[in-house]
């Protein structure tokens, strides 16, 4: 069977889209598409992406239940990650205590959308804190 081979975008309506693009640019690293075909935008790294559906009817859904949909991003560091958010002003929520599968955070960009990060287990910290 052939298989696709990962995730080649993710796409979401937004009030104010080039707001909204710059501020994943600025806070998470996340490259805006160039205006010109043939360059390529953002490339992550290698790793696991969960592509998991939830029941529509689920009540808890990461305690977020006016959002279809949430955003899960890999992070090497996530004491640097969050160091830089906090220190941009942004509120983030991390996990009491690692899970079996990573560390977990969740906050939020302007305009509401909760957005998850995930430091799995086992993963070298490669950020240098400055």
């Amino acid at each position: 069977m052939e298989k696709v081979t990962g995730i080649g975008g993710a796409f979401f309506r937004a009030k104010d889209p080039k707001m909204l693009a710059q501020w994943y640019e600025d806070h998470l690293g996340i490259d805006q598409l160039p205006e010109e075909y043939g360059i390529l935008g953002w490339r992550p790294k290698g790793g696991a992406t969960v592509f998991m559906p939830f029941d529509s009817s689920m009540k808890d859904f990461k305690n977020i239940t006016n959002q279809d949909f949430m955003f899960n991003f890999r992070v090497a560091n996530m004491d640097a990650m969050v160091k830089q958010l906090r220190n941009a002003g942004i509120e983030v929520n991390v996990g009491e205590k690692p899970e079996p599968n990573g560390r977990f955070a969740l906050l939020a960009d302007p305009e509401g959308n909760v957005i998850e990060l995930w430091e799995p287990a086992g993963v070298e910290k490669d950020v240098e804190e400055k």
